[in-house]
């Protein structure tokens, strides 16, 4: 498939306000720790997909066989009561705090609020408001908080919060080929963590959109914005919800054309590049428009971009 880009809108936000030290010296006491995490051993193993459902301007295809080294991954995706305590260790301001906006989905923004919306148009995708004041604390804008979302995945952070995080736990962010290896959960070429099925025996695995794309998520799923970190079945590794939920930032920057020519034992993406990859989809992923919650599929944002759809987890080596 050619044409749709992912709907993540990419920031045009300019330089922030400097931090004095925007990557925190100080560790976590628990630095280093695996507990919430899975050993996984490594091998080879076949990655990307070849087929219709592809988006080869993505550079998703062609399957090629990669080799990994053992590592650490985490069971689940970094949550806003996880997120809350490095930033209560060490004072940490995320990006969207510092420029004084996130972007936000309209729907998830309080009804009172979305006539007022500052809209945008990303890539043909005009359902995307510049919020004020939107952060991790208010994934909504002004009149919306975490209170009763502690153990869903942290949002409006960028691949450089994630960065930041990462370091503080004595942990770093995976590498592309470490996170769909470890969302394959021990299975060959299926579409998605689980297999082929999207609903096995007319069951919802992961969180993602239902209805009509952008006017009216139904909620099938039993969510219309992020679901709990755990809320569903875990792959055949222990991890959850790797596809669906939210983005995840993985550590490569992004090439459509780079595997293709690589090094393909633990390859860790090109030198440099203007996008980190993405991972995974979101809960606002449909088959309509941005079919990318598969295995396989991947896209991009700029570093300094956040969304109130992506966050991350975290890898360590062994």
């Amino acid at each position: 498939m050619e044409g749709r880009r992912c709907c993540s809108p990419q920031s045009d936000r300019g330089p922030a306000e400097p931090q004095e030290d925007p990557i925190p010296a100080k560790r976590s006491p628990d630095a280093g720790s695996k507990v919430d995490m899975v050993q996984l051993e490594g091998g080879t193993f076949k990655m990307g997909a070849d087929g219709a459902e592809i988006w080869a301007a993505d550079g998703e295809g062609p399957v090629r066989e990669v080799t990994l080294d053992s590592f650490w991954i985490d069971q689940t995706c970094v949550t806003n009561d996880a997120f809350a305590k490095f930033v209560e260790d060490t004072g940490y301001e995320t990006e969207a705090e510092r420029f004084g906006w996130s972007f936000v989905f309209l729907n998830q923004l309080p009804k009172a609020h979305r006539k007022k919306a500052e809209l945008i148009t990303v890539q043909g995708t005009p359902w995307w408001a510049r919020v004020e004041k939107a952060d991790w604390r208010k994934p909504g804008g002004p009149g919306t908080n975490i209170k009763k979302l502690g153990a869903h995945p942290v949002v409006h952070v960028s691949w450089s919060d994630a960065a930041a995080f990462a370091q503080w736990a004595g942990k770093r962010l995976p590498t592309e080929a470490e996170w769909e290896f470890a969302a394959r959960g021990g299975l060959e070429q299926e579409i998605y963590p689980w297999g082929n099925e999207l609903t096995p025996d007319g069951k919802h695995r992961c969180n993602i959109w239902q209805g009509k794309f952008p006017h009216e998520d139904t909620g099938e799923d039993g969510y219309t914005s992020t679901a709990p970190a755990k809320a569903f079945r875990a792959n055949g590794h222990g991890l959850y919800q790797c596809v669906g939920n939210v983005w995840e930032w993985t550590a490569d920057w992004f090439s459509p054309s780079w595997h293709r020519t690589a090094e393909m034992k633990n390859p860790t993406g090109p030198e440099s590049g203007t996008g980190r990859v993405i991972k995974g989809g979101s809960f606002l992923c449909h088959l309509s428009y941005c079919n990318r919650y598969r295995n396989s599929a991947r896209s991009q944002n700029t570093p300094d971009s956040s969304t109130c759809h992506t966050g991350f987890r975290c890898a360590m080596g062994n």
